[in-house]
C-alpha cells in the first residue's frame, strides 16, 4: 500500500515538471546536427515523428511541454561560449533550457507539428523583428537639440497612436498590420485586438497578446523616429456586418488616412505584377476615423 501511495505521488510529481524540447524545423537545420555523432537521427521525417509522439506522450500524462526553435549555430556559438562539449546530449539539454526563457518558444497545446512549425517559425521571425526595432531605436540616443531620448519619446507616441486607433475603432475583431521601410529590409508587424464580450467601449474590452503588442509599438515607434516611409492597416470584423478595412500613410512622424478609394487600391493592387485584382466580397474599404492626433512635433536632431 505505501509502496503504491510512493509510485503515486511521484506520478503527481512529474506532472508537475515543465519541460522543453529544442526543435530543429527545417531540413538544412536538421542536417547541421547530423555532424555530431551523438545526434541519433539520420532523417528529418523520422525525427519530426518521434518528436511528435513525445508531445503526445506527455501531454496524456499531463506533462506541460513547451517548444523551442532549436538554432544550430547558436548552440554552436553556446558552447562555445561556456566550454561545453556539443556532442553530448547534456550540453545540447544545457542549451534548450537556455531557449526556454529567452529563446523562440510555445507552448505544445496539442496540435500536430504540421502546424505547430509554421507558428513557431512566425513567432522567431516576431522576436527577430522586435530585437531588430528595439536596438534601432536605442541606438537614435538623445535629441542634440533637447537632450530627449529619441526612441523613448517615440515609443510614447505610438502607444498613444495604437490607443487612438483602437478606441476609436467599430466595436468587434481588429488585425492590424505595420509595415516600415528600413535598409535592408522592410519591417512588418501585426496585431489582434478582439473584442471580449462585444459589449461597452472597445477599449474596455478589448484583448490583446502583450508580446505582440509590444513588438507592433515598437516598430511603428521606428517609424515615427527615422521618418521612414511606411503604413498602417486595419481591418475589422464584427457579427452581422461586413468587414471595414483602413488604412494610414505613415509620413514624417504621423499616420494620414487614406480615403477610401486609396485603401481600395491598395487592397485591389497585387504588389508584384501591379494589376488589379478582384476585391472581396462582404468587404468595405473605408476612410479611417480621425485620430485626433496632435500637430506634427518638431524634427530631433542626432
Amino acid at each position: 500500500m505505501a509502496h503504491t501511495d510512493h509510485r503515486t505521488m511521484r506520478r503527481a510529481l512529474r506532472r508537475e515538471i515543465a519541460g522543453t524540447i529544442g526543435l530543429l524545423t527545417d531540413a538544412q537545420d536538421f542536417r547541421a546536427m547530423r555532424r555530431y555523432r551523438s545526434f541519433v537521427f539520420d532523417d528529418h521525417t523520422t525525427y519530426l515523428r518521434h518528436v511528435e509522439a513525445l508531445l503526445r506522450v506527455r501531454a496524456a500524462q499531463g506533462g506541460h511541454t513547451t517548444v523551442a526553435l532549436f538554432d544550430p549555430e547558436e548552440y554552436a556559438a553556446f558552447c562555445a561560449r561556456t566550454g561545453l562539449d556539443p556532442d553530448t546530449g547534456a550540453s545540447r539539454a544545457c542549451f534548450t533550457a537556455e531557449l526556454a526563457g529567452a529563446g523562440p518558444a510555445l507552448p505544445y497545446d496539442g496540435r500536430p507539428l504540421t502546424e505547430l512549425v509554421p507558428a513557431l517559425v512566425d513567432e522567431a521571425v516576431r522576436q527577430a523583428t522586435w530585437e531588430y526595432a528595439s536596438t534601432l531605436l536605442a541606438r537614435l540616443g538623445p535629441c542634440a537639440a533637447c537632450g530627449e531620448d529619441i526612441g523613448r519619446a517615440a515609443f510614447a507616441r505610438a502607444a498613444g497612436l495604437l490607443v487612438r486607433i483602437l478606441d476609436t475603432a467599430p466595436p468587434g475583431n481588429r488585425h492590424l498590420v505595420c509595415s516600415v521601410s528600413t535598409a535592408p529590409e522592410t519591417l512588418l508587424a501585426a496585431l489582434r485586438a478582439d473584442d471580449q464580450d462585444g459589449d461597452g467601449p472597445p477599449g474596455d474590452t478589448t484583448r490583446l497578446d502583450e508580446a505582440e503588442a509590444l513588438e507592433f509599438t515598437t516598430v511603428l515607434a521606428l517609424g515615427l523616429a527615422t521618418r521612414s516611409p511606411g503604413g498602417l492597416v486595419m481591418r475589422t470584423t464584427a457579427p452581422g456586418t461586413p468587414d471595414h478595412i483602413y488604412g494610414w500613410r505613415l509620413r514624417g512622424d504621423r499616420l494620414h488616412p487614406l480615403t477610401a478609394a486609396e485603401v481600395f487600391d491598395a487592397y485591389c493592387t497585387d504588389i508584384e505584377s501591379g494589376d488589379l485584382v478582384a476585391p472581396e466580397s462582404g468587404v468595405d474599404y473605408t476612410t479611417p476615423p480621425d485620430l485626433g492626433d496632435e500637430e506634427p512635433t518638431p524634427p530631433h536632431r542626432h
